[in-house]
């Protein structure tokens, strides 16, 4: 078990809680394309999440793109998010260092072969959310909205506020 992924798939899934929160405020009607582009950066991570997932299952995903043709709502694009990130945070609690360690052969949705760790898998997948959550970010601040605080450091603060009190 790694405790620091499990810290960063906790921060991830934090992160994406803001971040729909902060996509929650928008007028639908007046940003409608800004939050179209968002959900679809959103609904990019997400399926490469899934994708991801089904690699270190040995499952099949069944995507043939790492988007979908159809953008989903809002509020069902935070849903299916929410219970992705829970999934990771569970397969977490479950995975030995052993286990982590393990390469695994398998093929990217363009049809290339691919051959991670599953700790490298891990790693991309959190790590590629929070490049798309800073590109929706980026999005928020040309509508001169505040984006979240995402980062890990605001997380790890907010989580353990007793932190706040070391060094």
């Amino acid at each position: 078990m790694s405790t620091f992924l499990q810290k960063l798939y906790a921060y991830h899934a934090w992160a994406n809680h803001d971040l729909f929160d902060k996509l929650g405020t928008l007028d639908q009607e007046q940003y409608k394309a800004e939050l179209h582009t968002a959900l679809r950066l959103i609904n990019h991570y997400y399926v490469v999440a899934r994708i991801f997932a089904a690699h270190l299952t040995g499952a099949r995903h069944g995507y043939t793109s790492d988007n979908t043709d159809e953008t989903p709502t809002l509020g069902d694009l935070r849903a299916v998010v929410a219970s992705s990130d829970q999934w990771y945070l569970d397969y977490l609690s479950g995975a030995s260092s052993e286990k982590l360690a393990e390469a695994v052969p398998f093929t990217f949705t363009d049809g290339d072969k691919g051959y991670m760790t599953r700790e490298e898998m891990l790693t991309h997948v959190a790590l590629h959310g929070g490049y798309h959550r800073g590109e929706v970010g980026r999005i928020l601040w040309q509508l001169s909205v505040t984006s979240p605080w995402d980062t890990f450091a605001v997380y790890l603060h907010q989580s353990e506020p007793a932190r706040r009190q070391g060094g």
